[in-house]
């Protein structure tokens, strides 16, 4: 075990440690914000399968399977222990701490695994297949910025950059002691570079886990595989909706259509669920999504749905506790809170207004920042950050 002061470096959006208390706290902030179980205390859950489970909108899902109703299953994350230099991921961190808040009696497992890969859907799989025998729901939400392609072994580089022509726009900058209006200017993306992003963040690794538990007879009727997606703001839509990512995830709305076709004989379903904005370490990397954020706050205060509130409305969703609600595309919607038509015009008046100079007035970047240290462990009130942290937290049971 090793204590360490720990301190976050890094740069921008980018911390080089994480911190294990911190990152715990924000794990149990996430459990009380989600409704506890009301069903009996011996009554098995669901199977669930969830891919990508260590971090923003699949954590959330974890903790609401878990804590609203006490799914079996298993969960998949690819995170990095300490090292001599540096401490686990916060994705590390969170996941011990999930383990625990489920506690001992919990019928779930954490896997840590390159999702991507053919072992781990193995390893995965073999496991499901000796211990519960079929799958009810499988949840997909992988953020990453390559894949390997298990049958050629290529690598595939995903990149943000806008399709046809260049992208100017704000961004929201976290240089100095003061955050401040900046802008950018993005190239578009060649065809190679389209491809590229459509591999890594697309629907065929989706397919890959459908296809592989369906080789193996491992889905339930009923079945229900959801894949978390986004589509956001006309104002972000040329660097996202517009741009490579958009096309990545055209491909995984193609791909839920596909797969609903393939599913429909074994009583299955497959949608995307298209969630609404949110401060993830995936979405902080997105020119232009951070100031569009903090101002999306500042105009809807406590309206802004919290990750733990789009999931238990998702999981509501895929349970039948409520009906689906499907737009004309059948993905399934959890954004209306956000792109309600008032909100959006309230977001877009200030958008054109903001600069350095009326950027308090018109977006809360504080709270902003707070959000991007809380997805490391860090700016959450009751930690003492100049006491020694303990950094060696172990991996929770994978297979029992």
């Amino acid at each position: 075990m090793t204590l360490r002061e720990i301190k976050p470096g890094g740069r921008g959006y980018l911390y080089v440690n994480s911190h294990p208390e911190g990152c715990a706290a924000v794990v149990d902030d996430l459990w009380q914000r989600t409704p506890a179980s009301s069903a009996s205390p011996i009554a098995p859950g669901d199977v669930a399968l969830i891919v990508g489970s260590s971090a923003g909108y699949g954590l959330a899902t974890t903790v609401a399977a878990l804590r609203t109703y006490r799914m079996r299953g298993l969960a998949i994350a690819f995170e990095t222990p300490e090292t001599e230099r540096r401490t686990a991921t916060a994705g590390w961190y969170r996941t011990a701490r999930t383990a625990e808040l489920a506690g001992p009696d919990a019928d779930f497992a954490f896997l840590n695994a390159d999702a991507f890969s053919t072992a781990a859907k193995d390893q995965a799989l073999d496991h499901l297949a000796a211990r519960y025998g079929r799958v009810d729901h499988l949840i997909y939400s992988v953020a990453a910025p390559r894949r390997t392609d298990p049958a050629t072994g290529e690598v595939h580089h995903s990149v943000i950059k806008p399709l046809g022509s260049a992208y100017r726009a704000k961004t929201l900058q976290f240089e100095g002691d003061a955050p401040l209006v900046g802008s950018l200017e993005l190239e578009p993306a060649v065809d190679a570079e389209r491809n590229a992003t459509v591999q890594v963040m697309g629907g065929a690794d989706w397919r890959l886990w459908i296809d592989a538990l369906a080789d193996r007879g491992l889905i339930h009727e009923g079945f229900h595989t959801v894949a978390l997606s986004y589509v956001g703001s006309d104002l972000t839509a040329p660097i996202y909706r517009s741009g490579t990512i958009g096309t990545a995830k055209q491909h995984l709305e193609d791909t839920a259509r596909g797969l609903q076709q393939d599913l429909a004989p074994l009583g299955g379903q497959a949608h995307t669920a298209v969630a609404g904005a949110a401060v993830t370490q995936a979405s902080t990397a997105i020119p232009s999504i951070a100031l569009y954020t903090s101002i999306l706050h500042a105009v809807l205060g406590d309206g802004f749905r919290s990750t733990a509130q789009q999931a238990s409305a998702l999981w509501q969703q895929l349970t039948g506790a409520a009906p689906l609600q499907l737009d004309e595309q059948q993905r399934i919607r959890l954004d209306g809170w956000e792109l309600d038509d008032k909100v959006q015009d309230a977001v877009r008046e200030r958008w054109t207004g903001v600069t350095t100079g009326t950027l308090a007035e018109l977006a809360d970047t504080t709270w902003f920042r707070t959000q991007v240290g809380r997805l490391y462990g860090w700016n959450v009130p009751g930690i003492d950050y100049s006491a020694p942290a303990q950094t060696t937290v172990p991996w929770p049971a994978t297979i029992r």
